[in-house]
């Protein structure tokens, strides 16, 4: 600790001894935040120090600040101190004050240092009153001392690091001063305060010390109520004075979130998963683009990075797409440019997922897109029903080796809500596309319309357009006045044992069709 109440002799001063110096960089912190801290008290009287050397020495802003500490008001002082002497009274009355009424022990310090502007002793006076009013005297929340902890003799200074260390148990926090150079410990208290202000402070860079004490910084401010009297700049610099930093970190401990504060989950890559067929053992092949998705939405914030290794060693490109869905999807695409076994290794904020790498064979040359064809009831341009089950098949005979790969846009364009389940039956790719219940419920309109080409398969790599260029999809929900009086619905009872018949489009279709499709579901 530096000492701030000894006076010295400016003048011819050894090297070993210009830290102590008036422009030393302890010392220049030491006073901004003093001043900071000083200025945070006395704007609820609507008064502001601009210079602590200078606006303390008529003793007016020192009675107001020691008015609004000790919630006390002085009876008689000089409202006009032109005369030295009205400011000396203005003084010794503050300081009487504080040693007879408030029990402080003031050592070495008389009026006359702070009327003659004496910097050293200034600023030994204002770390005193803040060691008694901003960390001996408060009552911690949360804060559970031994028995007798506060008699056997504990310091302000041990008080507020053992509460800190309770706060964040996984960082050694041993000092005020270079254990917070990084900015990671402050971003682990802040977040330790209101979990979620500061989820990555664990993935930090220590490099980054600016950024990230910015970061936290900032947060406690907005959202704690945490006033900056150090600034980030001062927090990471290896000569940080060590009363600043206990008079900055004394104002957590009292600390409130505040109402709408945008807290969020940790990141956590091992929540993050990947699938498709890009990233299987085998059924990749050469020149054809391999395709898979990476799916965050329980991970928090973070990016996505995809390496992809060729069987040399080389890195080879992938385009990676964030989808904005739902599940926070990525789409990953990379094609590869010869043959032998690759390496896939996807990250989530620098951190590789579960199962990263993947190993991937990739065989000889893809097969022939443009041999394969596309039929089936789930391709016809209406007859496609909401909530229930529908199927087209994939002919790929004669067209060499090569995977199926089905893409299908709902009528907001995204991909991912709609994931068909494709099952191989011989030599034809027999696709089965289900329309569940989650997928469609956030539409409501009776009839929806699928865009030219929103249903696309794709083998080897090549887009391979279904014949079905419109789709209309109804929603089960009918209503009888709208339909044609001379129209009738044959449909087939799902149940075992029922005849096939004709049922009137009317409000006993919209009962049956909900029996059905509980039925469907419960099967």
């Amino acid at each position: 600790m530096h000492d701030i109440e000894a006076d010295l002799d400016e003048e011819d001063m050894p090297a070993t001894e210009r830290e102590l110096a008036d422009d030393a960089q302890w010392k220049l912190i030491q006073k901004n935040t003093f001043t900071r801290w000083a200025n945070e008290h006395l704007k609820t009287v609507n008064k502001h120090m601009n210079d602590l050397e200078n606006d303390l020495s008529d003793g007016l802003r020192l009675v107001a600040l020691v008015e609004v500490l000790s919630g006390k008001k002085f009876k008689h002082i000089n409202k006009r101190p032109n005369f030295r002497t009205q400011k000396l009274e203005n003084v010794t009355m503050s300081l009487k004050f504080l040693e007879e009424d408030e029990g402080i022990k003031i050592v070495n310090i008389d009026s006359t240092d702070i009327v003659d502007k004496k910097l050293k002793l200034i600023l030994g006076l204002i770390w005193t009153l803040i060691l008694h009013y901003s960390i001996s005297m408060p009552v911690w929340e949360g804060e559970e001392p031994e028995p007798g902890e506060r008699e056997k003799g504990a310091t302000p200074k041990q008080r507020l690091l053992g509460w800190i260390q309770g706060k964040v148990p996984d960082l050694p926090i041993k000092n005020f001063t270079h254990d917070w150079n990084d900015g990671r410990a402050v971003g682990a208290l802040v977040d330790a305060i209101a979990p979620g202000l500061c989820p990555d402070w664990e993935d930090w860079d220590p490099k980054k010390s600016k950024p990230n004490a910015k970061e936290a910084m900032d947060a406690a401010e907005k959202w704690l109520d945490v006033p900056q009297l150090i600034k980030p700049e001062e927090m990471i610099n290896p000569k940080i004075d060590e009363l600043s930093m206990m008079t900055y970190l004394s104002q957590f401990p009292n600390a409130k979130l505040k109402p709408g504060a945008p807290l969020r989950p940790r990141t956590n890559a091992a929540r993050v998963r990947a699938y498709g067929p890009g990233i299987e053992p085998t059924g990749n092949h050469m020149g054809a683009a391999a395709r898979f998705t990476v799916e965050t939405f329980s991970a928090g914030r973070g990016e996505v990075t995809v390496i992809i290794l060729n069987p040399k060693g080389q890195q080879e490109t992938c385009e990676v797409i964030f989808n904005d869905d739902r599940n926070k999807t990525y789409s990953c695409t990379y094609t590869p440019q010869m043959e032998g076994d690759y390496r896939v290794i996807v990250k989530f904020s620098t951190k590789e997922i579960p199962k990263s790498p993947f190993n991937v064979k990739v065989e000889g040359a893809a097969g022939d897109a443009s041999k394969c064809s596309a039929a089936g009831p789930g391709l016809e341009k209406s007859g496609v029903m909401a909530l229930h089950k529908t199927y087209f098949e994939i002919f790929t005979e004669g067209a060499g080796r090569g995977n199926v790969e089905v893409i299908i846009m709902d009528p907001a364009g995204h991909r991912e809500r709609v994931k068909p389940v494709i099952t191989k039956k011989d030599r034809i790719h027999l696709l089965r596309g289900i329309h569940t219940k989650r997928c469609w419920h956030s539409f409501s309109a009776s009839v929806l319309r699928w865009t030219p080409d929103s249903k696309q398969s794709v083998f080897c790599g090549s887009l391979a357009t279904c014949r079905a260029k419109e789709m209309l999809c109804h929603w089960p929900r009918c209503s009888a006045q709208r339909c044609p009086r001379q129209g009738r619905c044959c449909v087939p009872s799902p149940y075992k044992g029922s005849r096939r018949r004709s049922t009137p489009c009317s409000d006993y279709w919209t009962r049956w069709c909900r029996r059905a499709l509980q039925y469907q579901e419960d099967r």
